[in-house]
C-alpha cells in the first residue's frame, strides 16, 4: 500500500511539474520574496553604442514588461558580426542613468561582448529575455551576417536565452522611430506570450515610414539578396593607396515571402534565423552518397 501511495502521489507531482514547465510566461503568477508578480527580466544591447537613439527608443517601447537592464558599447560598433574580444582587457562602466530608472552599463568591447558580460557579471544570472537594437539601417536579408546587433541577439540565443534584433530601415540620426517602437511593444509582448524554445531569436527589420502606413508584420524567410560590392581605389596625401568600400544591395529573390518583399510592401518582417549553420539537405544527401 506505502509502495502504491507513493506511486500515486509521484505521479500527481510529476504532472504538476510538467504544467508549471509548460505554463505560459506572461502568466506567472509566481511572486517573489517581497509578494510582489514575477517580472521578467530583460536585457537590452546593441550596436549603435549606448546612447544611440535607437537603444532610448527600445527601452522606451519594453520598460513596461519588466525589470531592463541595458549594457551596450561604449562606441559605435556596427558590421561588427559576432567578433569577440581577446587581445585586450574589457572595462564595464556603470553610468549615469540615460534611461529613466534602468540600469545602465557601457562596454568597451563588441556587441558579443556587452551580452557575455552582462550575463556573466552584471546580472549574473540569465536573464528572461535579450533584446538588441534598434539598429539604424537595415539588417534584413545577408546583412543578418554582418550585423553586430543581430549578433548580440545570437549570442543570447547561444546561452539558451530567447532573443530579438530590431533593425530601422533609416540610418539618419534624426529618424523617426514611433512606428518601430508600437511595433516593438506589440512584437515583444507576443514574446513574452509564448513558450519559445530557449534558443530563439527573431530579426525584426521595420520599414521607415510613417505609422499609418505600415500594414502590420509577416513571419518570412530571409531572401537571397547581397550587395554587389565595389572598392574606391584612391591615393592618401603619402602617395600611398587605400581603399573605400561601396556596393549597391541586389535582390535575387523574387518570393513573397521574404524580407525584402516584406520591406518593400511596407510591413515589419520578421525571420526566425539560428546560429546553427548546418545545411541538412546536403547532410542528408552526403550520407547516401560519400560511402
Amino acid at each position: 500500500m506505502f509502495y502504491w501511495l507513493f506511486g500515486h502521489w509521484q505521479k500527481k507531482i510529476d504532472f504538476c511539474t510538467l504544467m508549471i514547465k509548460k505554463s505560459n510566461p506572461a502568466e506567472k503568477t509566481a511572486t517573489q520574496k517581497s509578494g510582489k508578480p514575477y517580472k521578467p527580466v530583460i536585457l537590452v544591447t546593441n550596436d549603435d553604442g549606448v546612447s544611440a537613439p535607437g537603444i532610448k527608443n527600445l527601452v522606451e517601447a519594453v520598460k513596461e514588461f519588466g525589470k531592463i537592464v541595458v549594457v551596450a558599447p561604449d562606441k559605435p560598433q556596427s558590421g561588427m558580426g559576432h567578433a569577440i574580444t581577446i587581445g585586450q582587457p574589457l572595462r564595464l562602466q556603470k553610468v549615469e542613468p540615460l534611461f529613466d530608472k534602468v540600469e545602465t552599463w557601457s562596454c568597451t568591447g563588441t556587441p558579443v561582448d556587452c551580452v557575455k558580460l552582462a550575463v556573466d557579471k552584471v546580472l549574473r544570472r540569465k536573464p528572461d529575455l535579450c533584446l538588441s537594437g534598434i539598429n539604424h539601417g537595415a539588417n534584413h536579408s545577408i546583412n543578418v551576417i554582418y550585423s553586430g546587433t543581430m549578433s548580440a541577439a545570437l549570442e543570447a540565443s547561444i546561452e539558451s536565452i530567447p532573443s530579438a534584433g530590431f533593425s530601422l530601415l533609416d540610418t539618419s540620426i534624426d529618424a523617426d522611430f514611433t512606428g518601430a517602437r508600437e511595433y516593438v511593444k506589440l512584437l515583444v509582448k507576443k514574446m513574452l506570450s509564448t513558450d519559445f524554445d530557449k534558443h530563439t531569436v527573431l530579426n525584426v527589420n521595420i520599414p521607415a515610414v510613417a505609422p499609418e502606413l505600415l500594414k502590420g508584420f509577416k513571419i518570412c524567410k530571409q531572401a537571397y539578396a547581397k550587395y554587389e560590392e565595389d572598392f574606391i581605389e584612391r591615393d592618401d596625401p603619402h602617395g600611398r593607396k587605400y581603399y573605400w568600400l561601396t556596393g549597391q544591395f541586389v535582390n535575387f529573390d523574387n518570393d513573397k515571402d521574404t524580407d525584402v518583399w516584406a520591406l518593400d510592401n511596407n510591413f515589419v518582417s520578421v525571420v526566425p534565423v539560428q546560429f546553427d549553420l548546418t545545411n541538412y539537405t546536403l547532410k542528408t544527401k552526403l550520407e547516401k552518397t560519400w560511402k
